[in-house]
């Protein structure tokens, strides 16, 4: 039997490549071995990216309560969180800083519940 040489998946990868790699600027939109190394970059970034996400979401959660601490007349970010903790609210940076920002009148109870 003769022997298949696999053109047609070949092909199909190629074409595949391509299509993910459409709207790379110049090169990597067209050659093929170009837009293969730019979506394997683009991988490890997505992937890297995803974890730093998460820290860079506490971090602007962390601003926003120190922010509104400040306003409610505590003293720091640091000292609130410790005070949290103590008085038993189970309440994450997120939701705290989500009252913070869109519920401040909620926000203030929490604080002076805290005082």
């Amino acid at each position: 039997m003769a022997r298949v040489k696999g053109g047609l998946s070949a092909n199909k990868r190629r074409t595949n490549i391509l299509k993910r790699a459409k709207g790379y600027r110049h090169g990597s939109s067209t050659k093929i071995k170009q837009a293969h190394e730019s979506l394997m970059r683009a991988g490890r970034y997505a992937f890297a990216h995803r974890r730093d996400k998460k820290g860079d979401f506490r971090q602007l959660w962390i601003v926003r309560l120190n922010a509104a601490v400040r306003e409610n007349g505590h003293q720091s970010y640091s000292t609130f969180i410790g005070k949290v903790k103590k008085a038993g609210i189970e309440l994450d940076r997120k939701s705290l800083a989500t009252f913070a920002s869109e519920y401040p009148e909620i926000f203030e109870r929490i604080a002076k519940k805290i005082v």
